[in-house]
């Protein structure tokens, strides 16, 4: 892997700005909290944990950035749903190896607190592989 350095040795790279844009641990729940169809305001806040004040700040930013996009639901009073754009669609296999590695590496022993499903009936089991060769990426280089 190889990125360019800015001023003062700082490397450039996608990992940054992906960061940069959703790294902060209540916008990546919010994700998950639309990938599994909560779209409502109370329900992602409760599903989550986040404190509302920042929820609110996390969706605005995320919006902002093309991530998500509200519809209106009601009127009167004036509500918004939470809805992800393909681009915040784009982040479900983010979120899925994010899951992966927690339930292998953090599940201790109770195990692991949600087993997913994949639309074939199994239990979801990530793999990232490169698409040229297919073989699998080596946890070690």
């Amino acid at each position: 892997m190889s990125e360019p350095e800015r001023a003062g040795g700082v490397r450039e790279c996608s990992v940054a700005r992906t960061l940069d844009l959703v790294g902060e641990k209540w916008a990546l729940l919010a994700v998950r909290e639309m990938l599994l169809g909560v779209h409502r305001f109370a329900e992602i806040a409760r599903r989550t944990g986040a404190p509302r004040d920042i929820l609110t700040t996390r969706l605005r930013t995320l919006e902002a950035r093309g991530v998500l996009e509200r519809r209106r639901y009601s009127d009167r009073p004036e509500r918004f749903e939470y809805h992800l754009t393909a681009f915040g669609e784009s982040l479900r296999p983010v979120i899925a190896v994010l899951r992966q590695w927690g339930d292998d590496h953090l599940a201790g022993e109770e195990g692991v607190p949600t087993r997913m499903d994949h639309s074939c009936g199994h239990e979801l089991q990530v793999s990232v592989i490169c698409t040229h060769c297919g073989e699998p990426l080596s946890a070690t280089p």
